[in-house]
């Protein structure tokens, strides 16, 4: 009697529990090595005497090799499984962020960010695709939310380190100390199984064959099969969505600290504060996002949390005069800015159900950091338009690609509650 697979249980067991969390735990520290430099870039600046869009380059330098991270991780994760790409993928981000704390300039520096950036692109689709392979389809969303959880959890810890403990420490030391989510692999290698998922297609396809196509597909290049006539229009629409949601996000958060500090007067401790706010949103924003998108759907929930951040994004920069002076009212609206970005929580899911299990890694790591790597040119960005308009006048750029994402979400097909594909032609 064949044993049936974890995503046909009834109910999420405690091996289910255990992949939830290494995943979420690995997404946490993925997302404070990436966020952290944004706390650390006016001491690193000063430091190593750089200019602001020196910084921007150091940063859009780490967000681009997310890029190759999420290929070159999708694609061994496709062929080797998810449990070791995920151990590689954290073991990457955690030596690269050590290193760059031995960085005596702005060339070693920008070779360790690379580094960071690498295991940071790999770490989010293996995780993501290891909870949705395991996971039951009714509450896949849910769960799916819970793991992005872990980037407003990410971003608080990046916040208390570099906006709290810097002045202490250093920015060396707060490197040096985000080595040790590395003690993370060593749960995962003793105590998870591999996704069964995964596995049972390499059973099906060693035994049976299935279907021509499937055998064919098994040797040929991952990341170009993104590109076949099958599933190339699906891709470029993933990669569409995934780039307009990028750019709402970085074109937030790449200087969001230093907007408060330098253009609103902020102290670096306020302005950390005040970051933590829009975190408590996004917590917020990444759970409820999956339960209105397990009972509306994943469409209309993109749209309605697009609309959200879009409109919190122009009150905080081109509405600042008129509402800050309320202090309530402007915090409510970082507030919002943070509970629209609920809308990644849908990333996870929405692949998960449109990509077959040969590829799905590939897919979504490509997309989703292929769509961060295109951000290495929003800092600077950024920071030429300031020049003129003041880093809000770049930041609220944020608003119009919030509302694109709401848009383009509706050339997909609704794929609520649809069962996974372990192999092709299913």
């Amino acid at each position: 009697m064949q044993q049936s697979l974890l995503s046909e249980s009834d109910k999420p067991t405690r091996t289910h529990f255990e992949i939830l969390l290494m995943s979420w735990a690995g997404w946490v520290f993925d997302f404070y090595d990436l966020i952290l430099f944004t706390f650390l870039l006016i001491p690193i600046g000063a430091e190593l005497k750089l200019s602001r869009v020196e910084l921007s380059y150091i940063l859009g330098s780490s967000l681009a090799a997310t890029a190759l991270g999420g290929v070159i991780f999708g694609v061994l994760s496709d062929r080797l499984g998810r449990k070791s790409v995920l151990q590689s993928t954290i073991l990457t981000y955690s030596i690269g962020s050590f290193l760059s704390g031995l960085a005596p300039n702005l060339w070693v520096l920008v070779i360790f960010r690379v580094i960071t950036g690498l295991g940071v692109g790999g770490e989010w689709a293996t995780g993501q695709t290891y909870v949705g392979e395991t996971f039951p389809p009714k509450a896949r969303g849910r769960y799916a939310a819970i793991m992005q959880t872990g980037a407003p959890f990410g971003i608080v810890l990046a916040t208390l380190v570099g906006g709290f403990l810097e002045g202490s420490i250093g920015w060396r030391a707060c490197f040096f100390i985000s080595v040790l989510p590395a003690l993370l692999v060593t749960f995962i290698r003793r105590r998870l199984p591999e996704s069964d998922v995964w596995l049972s297609r390499k059973t099906i396809i060693s035994r049976e064959g299935f279907k021509a196509g499937a055998v064919e597909q098994e040797g040929r290049n991952k990341f170009l099969l993104l590109f076949s006539t099958e599933y190339r229009r699906l891709f470029i629409q993933s990669l569409i969505l995934a780039i307009f949601d990028m750019s709402a996000y970085w074109f937030t958060y790449s200087w969001l600290p230093g907007y408060l500090h330098e253009q609103r007067n902020f102290p670096m401790v306020k302005s950390a504060i005040w970051m933590l706010v829009t975190q408590f949103g996004g917590l917020l924003g990444y759970l409820s996002f999956g339960f209105v998108a397990d009972r509306l759907g994943r469409r209309p929930a993109y749209s309605i949390y697009s609309v959200i951040m879009a409109v919190a994004l122009v009150m905080i920069t081109l509405m600042w005069g008129v509402v800050a002076v309320y202090p309530p009212v402007i915090l409510s609206f970082m507030f919002l800015v943070g509970f629209g970005t609920g809308m990644f929580s849908g990333y996870g899911p929405l692949f998960s159900e449109l990509y077959p299990t040969a590829i799905r890694n590939t897919a979504m790591g490509s997309a989703f950091n292929l769509a961060r790597g295109v951000q290495f040119l929003t800092p600077v960005i950024i920071a030429v338009i300031a020049e003129k308009y003041g880093l809000s006048g770049g930041i609220s750029l944020a608003a119009l690609f919030a509302l694109l994402t709401g848009i383009w979400i509706w050339t997909f097909p609704e794929t609520k509650g649809q069962k996974l594909k372990i192999v092709e032609g299913q």
